[in-house]
């Protein structure tokens, strides 16, 4: 009993000292475990004599209840403790400012694609657009374009089926193809930019892509000559690459102009006086470009003996690519977000 007294004398301390439910577990056990004293002292009740059982028994019961009590208020004042620290963990602070979203913004051939519009829209065109599927006629026939042109093999462009018995459909290789469909509808004159996508069975390298973009352009009115077409080109690269940058146009085929020219304009990264960049000799070729053929237009209806017109082709990619020094076409679509945030 003097044992039991001591005990009931520093248990109270010893519980209330324990900081935390892990440590107040190993007290308890210390306590009222099996081999605590109020676990020895009941085993060891047989061996005294019979009549000190009972006040020895109750005064063990109410030991262990008294230390069952402190122990329970001990335990529940660590739960509530544990239950503010997640409750503050978890507090949210009503005045504080709310996060900022981050601002999205057009990727960089979207930019293009939009600013080159503006650009010509500013000079009085328009802007088409048309069905990426097409048909071979508006693709190439119409286009000026024969059977034979090795410009129409599965090696070079994609094909998906047929519409009309006769009429192979593919996916349109060109935007050109909206010359043809805008000018079956439209009487001239016709001043025109046709931005979109378009495909071609190309090797991925650095400056091609089996899908890329590309922007036509065409005028049809009469009296329209090569020169109309230089000065329009060269209106159009000093707005969208500075008035410092200087063109050439180099004779060059396509089927659907004649005559036909390939414009060049002074490279971007050494001013003309060469570099790598432009193999070194200080021009980068930029787009084709001509007076439209005849055939093309007699193909939609349009008297050839009246009008004339020049057409062009331009890659969205290729003009950012000059433009901003970019070395490889893959940047374009990997949408590596360190890439893209550069044209926010």
């Amino acid at each position: 009993m003097d044992q039991l007294k001591n005990l009931l004398t520093v248990a109270p301390d010893r519980i209330r000292s324990a900081i935390d439910l892990e440590a107040l577990k190993e007290v308890e056990n210390d306590l009222l475990g099996r081999k605590s004293l109020i676990a020895e002292s009941r085993r060891s009740l047989a061996s005294l004599p019979p009549e000190e059982r009972p006040a020895t028994g109750a005064r063990l019961n109410q030991a262990n209840e008294q230390l069952t009590a402190l122990i329970a208020a001990r335990r529940a004042e660590l739960e509530r403790a544990v239950e503010d620290d997640l409750l503050l963990g978890d507090r949210v602070d009503v005045t504080l400012p709310a996060r900022a979203l981050g601002s999205g913004w057009h990727h960089l051939v979207t930019q293009t694609l939009e600013e080159v519009a503006d650009i010509f829209v500013s000079l009085g065109y328009g802007v088409v657009t048309g069905p990426e599927v097409d048909t071979a006629w508006h693709n190439f026939d119409a286009l000026n374009t024969p059977p034979t042109h090795p410009a129409r093999l599965e090696s070079d462009t994609m094909y998906v089926g047929y519409g009309d018995p006769d009429d192979e459909l593919l996916l349109r290789t060109q935007t050109s193809t909206m010359q043809v469909r805008y000018m079956e509808q439209h009487d001239p004159p016709v001043y025109i930019v046709a931005p979109g996508r378009c495909y071609r069975t190309d090797t991925l390298d650095a400056t091609h892509s089996p899908v890329f973009h590309q922007i036509e352009g065409l005028a049809v009115d009469e009296h329209i000559t090569m020169a109309d077409l230089k000065g329009t080109l060269a209106y159009f690269m000093r707005e969208f690459l500075g008035s410092e940058r200087k063109i050439r146009l180099l004779p060059h085929f396509f089927p659907f102009t004649e005559p036909s020219a390939e414009m060049h304009v002074s490279c971007f990264n050494c001013d003309g006086s060469g570099c790598r960049v432009c193999s070194g000799s200080g021009w980068i070729e930029l787009l084709g470009c001509g007076v439209v053929d005849p055939h093309v237009l007699e193909a939609v209806g349009y008297d050839s003996a009246k009008y004339s017109g020049f057409a062009f082709g331009v890659g969205a990619e290729r003009l950012a690519m000059v433009r901003h020094g970019i070395n490889h076409i893959k940047h374009f679509f990997e949408n590596d977000s360190r890439v893209l945030r550069q044209f926010s």
